[in-house]
């Protein structure tokens, strides 16, 4: 492992066999669990969420350009929200052919045609980025995507750093387990959260969770409301269901859900077409965006977040529309931006779907959908890109290269999964947290990290999604 834990550590078997059932019944002492499959709204039985055995290296200069963009990140994320020109030009070819983005934009026009009700805006986002290896053995930060919505893992993340550590000292890994840093996502999250609640300015509002119908992750998300009970804070989790039945607006379009004032709406559900089950949920969402209560995202943030709007900003001169006065702050965003195309109808599409069928294996075909398993790749890639390169059906789709970081040896931790070394490809996110009220920047930090890994041989998907497991960095 370049740098890292050395391999005769993790080729020693009785050792990895030892250090594995300490890992486990750490992560369980440090509250890094899931839920389980078969029974995944109960708690009677839960499980340590997937980690690595060991925390994997990640070169010092990138880790810290990833953390110090994050601000900037925050504050494009908040300018594009504000954007109706922008956001209407940049997804114009999107909602003509992608159902789903066209239902969020229509709520979009909506609310902009009658005025929002609340000046309070909350953001909280994850920017997640993987290290593209060059031919010179150096590595560059490249962003894959900036998730505005329901950014998970913030709460496990806060755990898993005193778990490391723990397996590090067993290992006799003194020194490695003293340069574990810590990370807190969980607190900075729940303290954006905290001043937005602050700012809506009613002791007895709450702030509503709206959650998924199965909820295996549900520890991830009760550090941040335990940040916030610590506070004096009431939070509730409800469901679509909720909101659609007992929901509703009073005069001063103040939102009240099963009869209590709701002052935040902290969206972790709604992310997907299936998570609306029914128009009652598409009336529900647009409910929720008309009231005073502040939304997390706001409508207007989470379109900022798609797809198709991260493509349009790698366009030449289109960042300095958010940064006119700040060059500087063009270029360290500009920085971590990987090669995207469009698959607009027209010459440069038509010349995308040429360039991605001549070389599958340099590219990702991304749809506009977030929660992970969605990207396409090598022979998945022709094979949709040669069945939609001559219907306006390919916009709802952008081209990204494919970012080819170096492959590190770790032991994946999984539930009755085997313990072997496996080569591994890591992602790191920084977590951005923003509380913005009228024109006025209230806060706007990085309140933490991420780092997820997976086998080298899957090409997509998260932790919820059952490929990657958490890790921590080892800064080298």
């Amino acid at each position: 492992m370049a740098e890292g834990i050395p391999k005769e550590v993790m080729m020693d078997a009785a050792l990895v066999k030892e250090l594995a059932e300490v890992a486990k019944d750490a992560a369980l002492l440090h509250g890094v669990q899931m839920r389980i499959q078969e029974t995944p709204n109960s708690s009677e039985l839960v499980t340590y969420a997937p980690f690595t055995l060991f925390p994997s290296p990640v070169p010092k200069a990138v880790f810290h350009q990833a953390l110090e963009v994050q601000t900037h990140y925050n504050t494009l994320v908040d300018r594009i929200s504000q954007d109706s020109d922008f956001l209407r030009e940049a997804l114009e070819s999107t909602i003509a052919v992608d159902d789903f983005t066209a239902r969020l934009f229509k709520i979009h026009q909506q609310i902009l045609k009658e005025g929002k009700s609340q000046s309070i805006v909350l953001g909280l986002n994850r920017s997640d980025y993987m290290l593209d290896q060059k031919a010179d053995g150096s590595s560059s930060l490249k962003q894959i995507e900036i998730n505005t919505f329901a950014a998970s893992f913030g709460g496990l993340s806060s755990r898993t750093p005193d778990v490391h550590r723990h397996i590090l000292r067993v290992a006799g890994r003194l020194e490695e387990s003293q340069s574990i840093l810590d990370n807190n996502p969980a607190a900075g999250l729940a303290r954006a959260v905290a001043k937005a609640w602050e700012l809506y300015g009613s002791d007895k509002a709450i702030v509503m969770f709206l959650v998924e119908d199965t909820q295996r992750n549900i520890f991830d998300q009760r550090y941040i409301e335990n940040e916030l009970w610590k506070r004096n804070i009431p939070t509730k989790r409800k469901r679509f269901e909720n909101v659609c039945k007992t929901g509703k607006l009073d005069q001063k379009q103040r939102l009240f859900v099963d009869g209590e004032e709701v002052a935040v709406v902290y969206f972790r559900n709604g992310y997907m077409p299936q998570n609306y089950t029914s128009e009652q949920s598409w009336e529900a969402r647009l409910l929720m965006e008309r009231s005073l209560a502040v939304k997390c995202p706001d409508i207007g943030t989470h379109l900022a977040g798609t797809k198709k709007v991260q493509q349009v900003l790698a366009r030449p001169g289109i960042l300095e529309r958010f940064f006119p006065e700040e060059p500087m702050v063009v270029e360290q965003i500009r920085a971590t931006f990987a090669g995207l195309y469009t698959l607009d109808m027209g010459p440069e599409g038509d010349k995308t779907v040429e360039m991605a069928l001549a070389s599958p294996g340099q590219f990702v075909l991304k749809p506009q959908r977030e929660g992970g398993g969605n990207n396409l790749y090598d022979s998945e890639l022709s094979q949709v890109l040669e069945e939609v390169k001559g219907s306006t059906e390919r916009m709802a789709y952008i081209l990204m290269d494919k970012i080819h970081p170096a492959p590190v040896q770790n032991i994946l931790l999984r539930r009755d999964g085997p313990l072997e070394v496996t080569s591994c490809l890591s992602e790191l996110g920084a977590f951005g947290a923003y509380v913005r009220r009228g024109k006025d920047m209230v806060m706007n930090e990085c309140v933490g990290h991420l780092l997820r890994t997976k086998s080298s041989e899957h090409a997509d998907g998260g932790v919820a999604a059952g490929v990657a497991v958490l890790d921590n960095p080892l800064l080298v």
